[in-house]
């Protein structure tokens, strides 16, 4: 193993370590605070969707087209919504 192979390994298990005791410090994060996380990420994923299926709605019956805008834009809806959700989990994961 080179030396700079040994230096990141000492680093990815001092910042494992240092989340790990962080987490036996914040204990007190249980059920309510994972019922929370499971709200947020919901919520992240449903607004944005519902919000653009509401856009493709509006557009498909003012401005007919040969194209599907509803479909086009809740697939992009849902993936923005899984986009936001991810940075939410990661945010939180990381301890802000």
């Amino acid at each position: 193993m080179a030396e700079s192979d040994k230096e990141q390994f000492a680093e990815k298990v001092g910042k494992k370590e240092d989340r790990k005791m962080k987490a036996r410090r914040h204990r007190e994060r249980g059920l309510w605070f994972g019922l929370g996380m499971f709200g947020l990420v919901g919520w992240s994923v449903a607004i944005p969707t519902l919000l653009f299926l509401m856009l493709g709605i509006w557009i498909d019956r003012h401005y007919p087209s040969n194209y599907s805008w509803t479909l086009m834009l809740l697939v992009l809806g849902i993936g923005l919504g899984c986009f936001n959700a991810w940075y939410w989990v990661k945010k939180e994961s990381e301890g802000r």
